[in-house]
């Protein structure tokens, strides 16, 4: 009876996404800045995916961790970004109960996914440069399948547990959701029942899955700074530290946004603007970093370059012949 009950108590059946309503002036002009973001994001992201899978060169644990990084940085793009930009066309979205809920699922999964994937991408990064005499042997293939397994997995448990507390609220209006993706904090306001509980368990849950990849992160870097500082040559310390300041800037970037989103109040008119920096900027910015950095991308997108060359004049001499023949 109190099942049903709550049930009858819970009647919305949609919710409406404000997004940036307040910025009705700058809309179009946000809707083309984060158009050309998703586009650049997901070319980007492809490239680097192409680049891992085609090049034997490219095929050691650093790319194999950077390949599943950009899969899912395309994921967590593809399930915030196009909503954010129906929003901005027509002045607030109406999204179903599940859809929102389906979108906060994904939207979750991928950001406990990528903690414990960046986490695996230091351990990985110390191992190559403190162990290196035990690195091919710890980091083997199918060790590091294990871990990207390990890395997606508990994404999934994370947000499978938030998601069945969520589910337990009540919504009973008012449905209109000051964000611009269905985010658990703002949901959680609109509910008209105890989010005590709810609160508690996702606290609990945000320190279980964000905190040890944290630590492990910063763990590996101090020892890596360590080892780094005892290179007696000025040369050979930017050479080493060079294989991991690209994922140090990716690290510090995200890491950096999502304390300060956290640590806003939930009510703060900046929550929004703060956590573009950790939802929509790091997917654009991982490629570009790894790719200006990195001198085996740059090799590999050069010997891409070559062959799509020689592709094209091979089509142009077919193409060529076929008009000598035909006369």
């Amino acid at each position: 009876m109190e099942e049903q009950a709550r049930e009858n108590q819970t009647h919305v059946t949609q919710f409406i996404l404000l997004g940036f309503r307040d910025l009705k002036d700058l809309q179009i002009l946000l809707f083309l800045v984060f158009l050309a973001i998703y586009i650049a994001t997901m070319a980007g992201n492809l490239l680097i995916v192409l680049l891992v899978t085609t090049d034997q060169q490219l095929h050691i644990p650093m790319y194999f961790f950077l390949g599943n990084l950009s899969c899912l940085e395309i994921c967590y793009s593809s399930t915030l970004i196009p909503i954010l930009l129906t929003t901005l066309l027509t002045d607030g979205t109406v999204i179903s109960f599940h859809s929102c809920f389906l979108q906060l699922f994904f939207f979750g999964y991928c950001l406990g996914a990528e903690c414990y994937l960046l986490s695996v991408m230091s351990f990985d990064r110390y191992l190559a440069i403190c162990k290196p005499l035990h690195y091919t042997v710890m980091m083997n293939p199918r060790k590091c399948i294990q871990l990207a397994a390990v890395s997606w997995t508990n994404g999934l448990t994370g947000i499978s547990v938030i998601m069945a507390g969520m589910l337990q609220l009540t919504y009973c209006g008012p449905n209109e959701i000051d964000h611009y993706f269905c985010d658990s904090v703002p949901l959680r306001k609109l509910s008209c029942g105890d989010t005590d509980v709810v609160e508690q368990i996702n606290l609990v849950l945000l320190f279980i899955y964000t905190l040890p990849p944290f630590l492990v992160t910063l763990a590996s870097y101090i020892y890596i700074i360590r080892t780094v500082l005892k290179i007696p040559s000025k040369t050979g310390r930017q050479k080493v530290f060079s294989t991991c300041y690209s994922h140090l800037t990716v690290v510090s970037i995200y890491y950096g946004s999502v304390t300060i989103v956290y640590l806003l109040p939930p009510s703060s008119s900046m929550n929004k603007v703060f956590s573009l920096l950790y939802t929509i900027f790091p997917p654009l910015v991982n490629p570009i970093v790894y790719s200006l950095r990195n001198k085996d991308i740059k090799r590999a997108l050069r010997k891409m370059k070559n062959r799509v060359e020689t592709f094209r004049i091979f089509q142009i001499m077919l193409a060529d012949l076929a008009i000598f023949n035909d006369k």
